[in-house]
């Protein structure tokens, strides 16, 4: 009798599961117009040269206030967000570049770059560009996360029964396939960007939806140049405010 059996390979279901994205899994690089440590958008073009050397070592990369590409708009998890971070003392400059994830989590850490040179913008640009020998070295190539709910199916060659021997016959194992759930509504997603005393929430246009100021509690704030306040409720915020002199009540997802 013809028996097909179905020769599950595990370990590479397993290895995908527990393997980390690395850098080459994401397919953009977002970069801030102005960051936290600088007293205007692109001082020094620190943020323009940033944006250049991603794009130099072969980066997709947008700032927050450009147009996104529409696989981006949907899914703001296939891009890292670039900070530069400033360590720098009276005598030196030091810069060293941060790579975080959709879920703020710190996926890359550069080397710190330094300079010694007196001029601020100059100083800036050879600090962060030492920085970037780090990007470099990383010799980025996107490669697309492959489903992890693939499992390859092997037929073998029909076993040689024993008459004398009893077969048992198993159930057939049924495997369907998982799919990715997608966000219900991209519009209720807002992406938490650190700015001076709190965080500016922004959505997938990408546009700046609300300038909140930090509070005595870490999951509460002030909504900026608005009579109202957005708090944790849940797995949710809340965000409430007065417009028009009626009370609105908004709720939406928040990527910190």
């Amino acid at each position: 009798m013809k028996k097909i059996i179905f020769s599950i390979f595990l370990f590479l279901a397993i290895n995908t599961f527990s393997q980390e994205k690395n850098i080459n899994n994401y397919k953009y690089i977002i970069i801030p117009t102005q960051f936290e440590w600088l007293s205007s958008p692109d001082k020094h073009q620190v943020n323009s040269l940033t944006k250049f050397l991603f794009k130099k070592y072969g980066f997709t990369a947008f700032f927050t206030n450009e147009g996104f590409p529409k696989d981006l708009s949907i899914d703001r998890c296939l891009a890292l967000t670039a900070n530069i971070t400033d360590d720098s003392g009276m005598l030196n400059t030091k810069n060293s570049i941060i790579l975080r994830d959709c879920s703020n989590n710190i996926i890359f850490t550069s080397n710190q770059g330094k300079s010694k040179l007196k001029d601020y913008k100059k100083a800036y640009h050879e600090a962060i560009r030492k920085a970037f020998v780090s990007i470099q070295k990383l010799n980025y190539s996107y490669i697309p996360v492959k489903d992890q709910n693939n499992v390859i199916l092997q037929e073998v060659s029909p076993a040689v029964v024993n008459p004398g021997v009893q077969v048992i016959h198993k159930n057939k194992i049924e495997i369907k396939e998982v799919k990715k759930e997608m966000p219900k509504s991209a519009e209720n997603i807002l992406y938490a960007q650190p700015i001076a005393q709190g965080f500016q929430l922004v959505n997938t246009t990408p546009e700046t939806v609300f300038k909140i100021l930090k509070s005595s509690k870490n999951e509460f704030f002030f909504i900026k140049n608005k009579n109202g306040v957005i708090f944790k409720n849940g797995n949710n915020w809340i965000a409430e405010y007065y417009e028009n002199g009626q009370l609105v009540q908004k709720t939406y997802q928040i990527k910190f």
